[in-house]
């Protein structure tokens, strides 16, 4: 899949058909993402390929581009640091290999990539989906919040599938492209991942709480899209 955005992914599997759903389903959620699957040795087995790793990165940092490589098990990592200490410098200086969970970190790098971000900060966003679904830790005491300046609302989900993938990744790209800081019901709006953890179902109300200087525009914009459920209702 070919996209407009600045940074590509590759998606490097012991399994041809591991990387290609990867691929498949982190583009669902990001069309505008040139996303590269390298999977599975050259004849259809088992294993990692040098020369299809190669050949990804040739292809995703090509014209100046940058790329951030996502990986499934240790020796695709082996197999990747070994195509970047072969590359040229100016390759290797524009590629990122991700210590990040591979089919999460995918989708979140690919959401994060879709609205424009640079290197690091794609490459910050699949290593963040690492503990996304971790156990929570003991909530620590809050510092009270400023009424000024914060924008709330509530909204009802209206889709029968509630927020699954689609509708988060939706939400969260929206999102991204505002100046200001989105919480709903406590989670960063712009998180495709942190939005889905939430498991809001049909009649589920979220709460949102909105800070910065395009506060109000953004709610108004996820309230709207939250009450025309998706295009599923």
């Amino acid at each position: 899949m070919s996209g407009d955005a600045r940074v590509a992914l590759v998606l490097v599997s012991h399994s041809r058909a591991l990387a290609e759903g990867a691929a498949e389903l982190a583009g669902q959620m990001a069309p505008g993402v040139l996303l590269i699957a390298a999977g599975g040795m050259d004849d259809g087995g088992i294993g990692t390929s040098f020369d299809a790793i190669e050949a990804a990165l040739g292809t995703a940092t090509a014209n100046g581009g940058s790329a951030v490589v996502l990986t499934d098990l240790g020796s695709a990592v082996l197999t990747t640091e070994s195509v970047l200490e072969l590359a040229d410098a100016d390759v290797a200086a524009r590629v990122r290999l991700a210590d990040a969970p591979f089919v999460e970190g995918a989708v979140a790098a690919a959401v994060t990539a879709h609205g424009g971000a640079d290197l690091s900060a794609v490459l910050a966003s699949a290593e963040a989906a690492g503990g996304m679904f971790a156990s929570p830790a003991a909530p620590a005491a809050e510092a009270p919040v400023a009424q000024d300046g914060v924008v709330r609302a509530t909204v009802t989900v209206r889709n029968p599938l509630g927020l699954h993938a689609r509708p988060a990744a939706v939400l969260a790209r929206m999102l991204a492209g505002y100046d200001a800081k989105v919480q709903v019901d406590g989670a960063n709006g712009a998180s495709v991942l942190a939005l889905m953890k939430l498991g809001a179902t049909e009649g589920h109300e979220l709460r949102v709480e909105a800070e910065g200087p395009q506060a109000a525009d953004a709610v108004a914009a996820l309230v709207e899209a939250v009450e025309g459920g998706f295009g599923e209702v």
